[in-house]
């Protein structure tokens, strides 16, 4: 019910994202969980046209979903997992007020690092279109963050090469120009987005900002380890 409400014609986009998240946040929330940052999803070119879209996509990222480095994922949990490496933000500051810029968003981050979002669906098959991806906190399950920050004003995200591995195997492959052209662009773009929905980010917040490469099916026994060149190197352990 809530999914059509999203494409009624007199329900707009802000509003019925509005609707997901007071729903999922609810339930989350009274159980004891809190938010800890944000998501951004379909950062890809290539991903925008398959869902018929023209911007990213974003969710909640909550207590419950964080595992670090090296820790043993609980795939219990999860439907149909599937790893993606990425760069997450962590902030020191606010981002508010309208206009902001890649200069912003620089001043206010603490530093970046290495990380895994292990997306998931609800959809079979992730045969998702994006109602399906909105309704589902961006597609969201959890995320294995690294423990290696760097500054950011050292680094070049463009070029920054993405190799995750399973055991000896190369799964994936990719670089900072897969994410909006730069995972910069794509912390401006949400840290805008939020301003205007009256929430903006708050310091501490922790950012992922979207694939390097492409999404692995991950499973029970598997190791993934994923080597990001300047931020060092992720693991995730699916038990």
């Amino acid at each position: 019910g809530d999914c059509d409400a999203f494409f009624a014609p007199d329900l707009d986009f802000k509003r019925a994202r509005a609707l997901f998240e007071q729903r999922f946040l609810e339930r989350r929330l009274a159980a004891g969980d809190q938010v800890i940052g944000k998501k951004i999803g379909l950062t890809s070119a290539a991903v925008m046209t398959m869902l018929g879209v023209s911007q990213p996509d974003f969710g909640q990222l909550l207590a419950s979903m964080l595992y670090h480095d090296g820790a043993q994922v609980d795939t219990a949990q999860l439907i149909a997992p599937r790893a993606e490496g990425e760069i997450a933000f962590v902030l020191k500051r606010e981002l508010c007020g309208p206009g902001l810029t890649a200069a912003d968003v620089l001043a206010a981050t603490e530093g970046v690092m290495a990380c895994f979002e292990i997306v998931d669906s609800r959809i079979a098959h992730w045969q998702i279109q994006i109602q399906d991806t909105v309704a589902d906190n961006a597609s969201s399950g959890l995320f294995v963050l690294g423990s290696q920050p760097r500054r950011l004003g050292e680094l070049d995200l463009t070029a920054c090469a993405m190799e995750m591995r399973q055991g000896e195997e190369v799964v994936s492959r990719g670089n900072g120009r897969a994410c909006l052209g730069n995972p910069l662009n794509a912390a401006v773009w949400l840290a805008d987005v939020m301003v205007r929905y009256g929430r903006p980010l708050q310091a501490g917040d922790i950012v992922l900002t979207g694939a390097l490469g492409p999404m692995v099916n991950a499973g029970p026994g598997q190791t993934f380890v994923a080597e990001i060149a300047g931020l060092g190197s992720v693991t995730a352990v699916f038990a």
